[in-house]
């Protein structure tokens, strides 16, 4: 069964195409710079690629010549589209609604848009992809994998706000949570690592890259989250500025006279590690210049950790325990030394990481705890794109 997976930004389209026989990648790419532009560039899982600009100007023209490059010329995987038998969306929010994997119908779509308020950079931008794809593979059903779903397991003491209670009811205003996809994913294939059914397992996942978040996860269940009513709560990211006290908000909107629109950009593009560094969004160059004595950087390096750490201790506290820790996101897989900085001097928890495993390992699934740890920590590679394969294969064999 050959399934496409495709997760469109504001103004990208990232595709995978899968063999979910033997669930093995036949074809990536990512259609970027739609509606300014346009640029594609595709790979082959035999190393032949493309690469060249294009002009998209809304997300049905990527659509249109994702079907060429996959069905023509230098990156023909596939003769036609109609081999494909099933398309997986990632879609970021699905509020209350949706909380599991769904067949796409126009109800779902319109039910997208109508939550566009809730995600304006995403939601608009899924719609847009869904409707293009349904008018270029009509054949092919489609499913729809809600990041915001894994999370709707949360408690209502864990979710709730404590504004009006009315303001839950009339404008949904709430934590949801979101990464549920990776965190699904990744808990799973640690229950898998270990022995153990989720179930059975208390866990703690990290996912951390340039979004970062932290989910309790119980029983296979998510029981509380870092992020919230949107993905700026929680840690310190690559832009964003995580959890705030909301005065410093309204304070700096009056100093610097900015409109709601524009205090938002300021804490979603302008802040997290580049606002405090001063240096870059990007990890690795924040941790390359803090090594080189640049004090910002540093600082911006230090708060991450210490967020991070401080979240893993709270959820602990919230399950009464945690049988393992794990990391994953391109920051969590790949940076042995944000690990450590997390994992130290937690030895109360019963957390000891074997340092030499630590050090060594990027990319791979492999624990790096201590032998005599009682807890375990592991490094998870997250793959998000199979995981919607999954869904997508289950949910159209019904």
């Amino acid at each position: 069964m050959l399934v496409l997976v495709v997760n469109a930004g504001s103004s990208s389209l990232k595709y995978q195409l899968l063999n979910m026989e033997n669930e093995s990648v036949i074809a990536k790419g990512n259609c970027d710079r739609i509606g300014i532009g346009g640029h594609i560039s595709h790979k082959t899982s035999d190393g032949r690629s493309v690469d060249l600009d294009w002009d998209f100007p809304t997300h049905t023209e990527a659509f249109e010549k994702l079907v060429d490059v996959l069905t023509s010329g230098e990156g023909k995987v596939i003769d036609s589209m109609d081999e494909i038998n099933a398309v997986g969306h990632r879609i970021v929010h699905g509020a209350e609604e949706f909380k599991e994997t769904c067949l796409v119908t126009d109800e779902v779509i319109t039910a997208i848009e109508n939550y566009a308020e809730l995600a304006p950079v995403h939601n608009p931008a899924h719609a847009l992809a869904l409707r293009a794809c349904r008018k270029v593979i009509p054949n092919a059903p489609m499913a729809a994998v809600f990041d915001t779903a894994f999370h709707q397991t949360m408690p209502e003491k864990a979710y709730m706000m404590a504004f009006p209670y009315e303001d839950y009811e009339q404008y949904h205003v709430r934590k949801y949570g979101f990464h549920g996809t990776s965190h699904r994913f990744v808990s799973k294939a640690l229950a898998d690592a270990m022995g153990k059914k989720p179930e059975e397992l208390k866990i703690i996942s990290c996912h951390m890259g340039n979004g970062s978040s932290i989910t309790a996860i119980e029983n296979g269940k998510s029981v509380d989250t870092t992020m919230g009513f949107t993905p700026l709560d929680g840690l310190i990211m690559g832009t964003r500025c995580g959890s705030v006290d909301p005065s410093a908000v309204t304070f700096l909107m009056n100093k610097k006279g900015f409109t709601a629109s524009e205090m938002s950009d300021y804490m979603n593009k302008k802040s997290g590690l580049t606002g405090v560094s001063g240096v870059s969004s990007d990890n690795r160059d924040v941790t390359a210049a803090a090594q080189e004595g640049n004090k910002r950087a540093k600082l911006a390096s230090e708060m991450l950790r210490y967020q991070a750490k401080k979240y893993v201790g709270a959820y602990a506290a919230v399950m009464n325990g945690v049988d393992a820790i794990l990391f994953t996101g391109g920051i969590g897989e790949n940076d042995y030394s944000v690990r450590a900085d997390i994992c130290k001097d937690m030895d109360y928890m019963g957390i000891k990481i074997d340092e030499a495993v630590n050090s060594s390992t990027r990319g791979e699934l492999k624990r790096i705890s201590a032998d005599d740890s009682k807890v375990q920590v592991w490094v998870v590679p997250t793959n998000e794109e199979l995981l919607i394969a999954r869904d997508t294969v289950e949910i159209v064999n019904k």
